[in-house]
Formats: structure tokens, sequence, C-alpha cells
């Protein structure tokens, strides 16, 4: 086991790290996660969608997808007025970080403005800020660095072998691109994807593999289990089948050998939460996961809850981590 930030992870050693005693394997990912964290400490954080539906992608997980029939109705962009309510409604219930997330393909430069404005109104309340609005320009990260972005959340969704299969309406390329544009912009990373989508343990050794070899580990990696809708491709393909929910012992793997590939990240508790065990998300926190989303949406799907969260760390002794961006502000005052 190593407690030093390495780049230059093997498969085999992220395979033999999946392979490890299911103790073995959470005991090492809770130490290195002490080593970088306080051990009790999970980040609150709230997501919502700015602009809802429409996407031109065809990622068959997605919902917000042209190509998937859920009978979602496609929104405009929201006021910026609105967006501002739902994060002091947010930092009222807790959350220390506020995630914005938009269906397009790629922002249009007429709709910067509106979104720099978000950007600023969230960040002037003490709350870190995170954007997720598909594949950017140079010159749209460097707008939203300027605006004071925190994060960028672009997911690469699952290993390179398989990114084929689950979207064609852009390369893995493409997506590594954004992650680029947002890296030299100044921007933190925010990078994960998507597990239970009916893949393989080595498609979720390749997952954690490009991640845990990027230049840089991505400062945010969120780890989702897949919540399958009706209407989307894969939603479809898993209904009914032991392959549409991943095993709980095998996820609680995944956060494990995320913390231990990239021990300074926060490792996100993400999507699909809601139908895991309050056991399973303690074995989580035991083995580094140490933010969640909280609320009851994300995006458009649905999600554990206020009140839910407040119950389970209350039981567990946990307690919220204090927002960073807050103690920058009160700092410069």
């Amino acid at each position: 086991m190593t407690m030093t930030t390495r780049t230059d992870w093997t498969r085999d050693e992220i395979a033999a790290l999946f392979d490890l005693p299911f103790m073995e394997l959470v005991y090492q990912a809770a130490t290195v996660h002490r080593a970088h964290f306080a051990a009790d400490e999970v980040q609150m954080s709230t997501l919502l969608s700015i602009k809802t539906g429409g996407c031109p992608e065809d990622c068959g997980y997605c919902n917000q997808s042209t190509h998937a029939e859920t009978g979602l109705k496609a929104t405009k962009l929201m006021d910026v007025r609105a967006v501002l309510q739902a994060a002091a409604q947010a930092k009222d219930n807790g959350s220390s970080r506020f995630c914005m997330g938009a269906a397009w393909r790629n922002p249009k430069d007429r709709d910067m403005p509106a979104i720099v404005e978000m950007v600023k109104g969230v960040r002037q309340m003490g709350m870190e800020t995170c954007m997720t609005l598909g594949m950017l320009t140079e010159g749209q990260a460097a707008q939203l660095a300027e605006a004071g972005l925190d994060y960028y959340n672009h997911n690469i969704d699952t290993s390179p072998e398989r990114y084929g299969e689950v979207i064609t309406t852009r390369t893995f390329e493409d997506r590594l691109e954004t992650l680029d544009h947002v890296r030299d912009a100044g921007i933190n990373v925010c990078c994960g994807g998507i597990v239970g989508m009916g893949e393989t343990r080595g498609d979720r050794v390749g997952f954690i593999h490009a991640l845990a070899t990027l230049p840089k580990h991505p400062e945010s990696v969120p780890v989702n289990a897949l919540v399958p809708v009706k209407g989307t491709v894969l939603g479809d393909m898993l209904h009914d089948t032991p392959l549409a929910k991943i095993d709980q012992i095998e996820f609680v793997r995944t956060v494990a050998v995320a913390r231990i590939t990239m021990p300074e990240s926060m490792v996100r508790l993400s999507a699909g939460r809601e139908s895991m065990s309050d056991e399973t998300q303690a074995l989580c926190f035991m083995a580094g996961a140490n933010s969640i989303f909280t609320g009851d949406k994300l995006l458009t799907t649905g999600n554990a809850g206020d009140d839910k969260d407040a119950a389970l760390f209350a039981r567990l002794g946990m307690r919220a981590m204090a927002g960073e961006v807050k103690a920058e502000l009160e700092a410069a005052e």
C-alpha cells in the first residue's frame, strides 16, 4: 500500500487492489483516507439542473437525451435569479457546494454571460461552485475561470474500451480535450463515471486507471451507480436483469480503489445513493467517500433527501464539512 500520490498506476496494480479480500481493501482505503482527510467529515453538495432535456448527445444512461423516450420535457436555461434562490436554499439546508448542470452538447457563447453571473452569485454566498455544461472551448473555460468557478465536471463515464458502447456522439478523446481546457484555465477538475451499466470488473479497472493516470488527478471523482430509467437505451436494456443493479460490495470496492489510487481527491458518492442501504453508504464513507449530493433530486432523478441524510449522519457520528470558499471570503475581509 502506498500513501504517495502516483500517476503511473498500471492496470495490473489496480486489478490487484480490486482482488484484495474485502476487509483488507477497505482497511487500506480507510488508512489512505485518514492520512489526507478527517474521517468523520463529509462535504454536502447540491446539484441543480439549470437547463433540462433536449440534449443531442446519445449517452445511453441519460433521460435528458433527445434519443431517449422518457417523456421528459425540455426546458430553457433558468433565470439567474431563480438559480441563486435555489443556491441560497441549498446553503440554508447545509450544503457548502453548489453544482449546476445543463443538458447541452456544449454551451453557446450567447449563454455564457448568464452562466458567468450564476457562478459569481453563488460564490458570493460563500459556496463552492461546480458546473457541467458539456464540452468547452478554451475561451469558454477561460471565461468560467475568470468568473471564479471552482470545479468543472466532465465525466469519462466508463473505461476507454467500453466508451463507444455507451456513447457514439462524441469520443473518449473529446472528453479528455475538455478536461485539458479546464485544467489549462486553472479550474479544478471534477471527473468520474458510472458503474452498474452492465460493465465487467475489467471495465471498472479501466475506468479507475484512466482517471488515476491523468497528468494530474481530478480534484473531485464522482462515483455514480446507474439509475436505470425506462426509455433510455441502458434503462431498457438492463430492465429486470441481474445487471440492472451493481452488487453493493462491488460498488464499495470501486470507491475504495478510487481512494487508494487518488488519495488527495474528493471521492463523491453520487447518483444511485437513494437505492443504497445505510450500511452500504457507511461502508463507502469508511472506504474513503467524503462527499455526497444531498436534497431530493439529482438533475432529474430521485435522491435521498436532506432529512434522511441528517438522520444517517447522526447515527454514524459524522458531520458536514465546512465550506472552503466561505473561509477564503472571510479571510479576505
